[in-house]
């Protein structure tokens, strides 16, 4: 599968012919400041919880591209007053069929509000299962047992695990993460973005080398294949 990094928790996963958008944060990021965030193609978003740093531009590359966007209920209530009629909510439990194969939410231990404080529902990731191969995007978590059910329902061909530290999940419990759910191939996210959550990357990379592991540290912007 091709996957393209956009910076922070941003990427898109190119499965079963559509394109697929995670937690879209990039115009008020930085580091991303080369991304043309009008340019890019999106199918389907999802929407791994509230938090500015996740849903920032959402609304504007769903009007551009139509996309479906799918998150929790107060995600999905919140959309459709943004104008986003194209949404659908999905909890953790939940599973749903679509055109490049199924989504099931599943459980992430993180907080989750709007920007003016309001309640953003429950923090949730997500598992995909494509005929292109099958991937876990945690969303923002720290470590979980919950995690141990996810092989018992969906062979991995790769995880992506925030690894930044202090908001979420650091190094050693992303390892500790890839194990759980039976995966060698691990994209980084959430790390760099702020300056409570710079990361050591030759530290991250020896880390998960050390267990086994391929832990992925794409240029923002750039594609690569897992």
């Amino acid at each position: 599968m091709k996957v393209t990094y956009f910076g922070h928790s941003c990427f898109l996963v190119n499965a079963g012919g559509k394109n697929i958008l995670f937690d879209p944060f990039i115009t008020p990021n930085e580091l991303a400041k080369d991304i043309d965030v009008d340019q890019i193609k999106a199918d389907y978003i999802f929407l791994s919880h509230a938090h500015y740093d996740h849903i920032t531009d959402v609304v504007r590359i769903a009007k551009n591209t139509g996309a479906m966007v799918l998150g929790n209920f107060e995600i999905y209530n919140w959309l459709l007053k943004s104008g986003i009629e194209n949404s659908f909510p999905i909890n953790p439990g939940g599973k749903k069929e679509l055109d490049f194969g199924s989504v099931k939410c599943v459980v992430a231990q993180h907080s989750s509000s709007f920007s003016d404080g309001s309640y953003g529902g429950i923090a949730c990731g997500f598992v995909l299962t494509t005929p292109d191969g099958n991937f876990y995007y945690s969303g923002d978590t720290a470590l979980t047992n919950d995690m141990a059910i996810i092989p018992k329902f969906t062979k991995l061909d790769f995880a992506v695990f925030p690894i930044g530290d202090g908001l979420t999940m650091g190094i050693e419990e992303a390892v500790e993460a890839s194990k759980l759910v039976e995966v060698n191939k691990i994209l980084g996210v959430h790390y760099d973005t702020f300056g409570f959550i710079v990361m050591d990357h030759h530290k991250a990379t020896q880390s998960f080398n050390e267990a086994g592991l391929q832990l992925y540290l794409p240029a923002i912007g750039t594609t690569i294949e897992l």
